[in-house]
């Protein structure tokens, strides 16, 4: 005598229902079970019933397993660095055009790794002296017309 195929669909009838939740809930347990024996594989399985009673199996400690999943999927979640560096590299972009257009007109220069920009009316000099502003003045440098090359207005 053949099994009959059934059709995978909710059963209607409650204890029809409990009765094949019971049976195939100890069928995954048994598979999971084999599945660690067979193949030294670490196997947690969680199963909340309709009533929201909690099922659950685990080859050794459930928590190790549920922190190895948490570890493991905040990594998924993560960009690869490439894409990061990518990312990086827009908003750095993004962040120079943003000061351009903040001190456009304003005689300042901005400094990029590679290219030095220089607005209309400064000379070499001024820019030079701008650059080494933000680090603080030259120890050997004490000239008192710091505020000329700036462009700061003389007092």
């Amino acid at each position: 005598m053949a099994r009959e195929k059934i059709k995978i669909k909710k059963i209607d009838n409650l204890t029809a229902r409990q009765v094949t939740f019971s049976k195939r809930r100890r069928g995954l347990f048994k598979k999971a079970e084999e599945l660690s024996v067979l193949c030294d594989a670490e196997v947690a399985l969680i199963i909340f019933s309709a009533t929201g009673k909690l099922f659950e199996f685990a080859s050794s400690s459930m928590k190790d397993k549920l922190g190895r999943y948490n570890l493991h999927s905040n990594k998924l979640d993560q960009p690869s660095l490439e894409l990061q560096r990518a990312q990086l590299q827009e908003e750095n972009k993004l962040l120079k055009e943003k000061l351009v257009s903040f001190f456009k007109g304003k005689r300042l220069a901005l400094v990029d790794s590679e290219i030095a920009t220089q607005e209309e009316g400064m000379s070499s000099q001024s820019v030079n002296n701008v650059y080494s502003c933000s680090s603080g003045p030259p120890l050997e440098d004490d000239s008192s017309d710091t505020s000329l090359k700036l462009g700061l207005p003389f007092s």
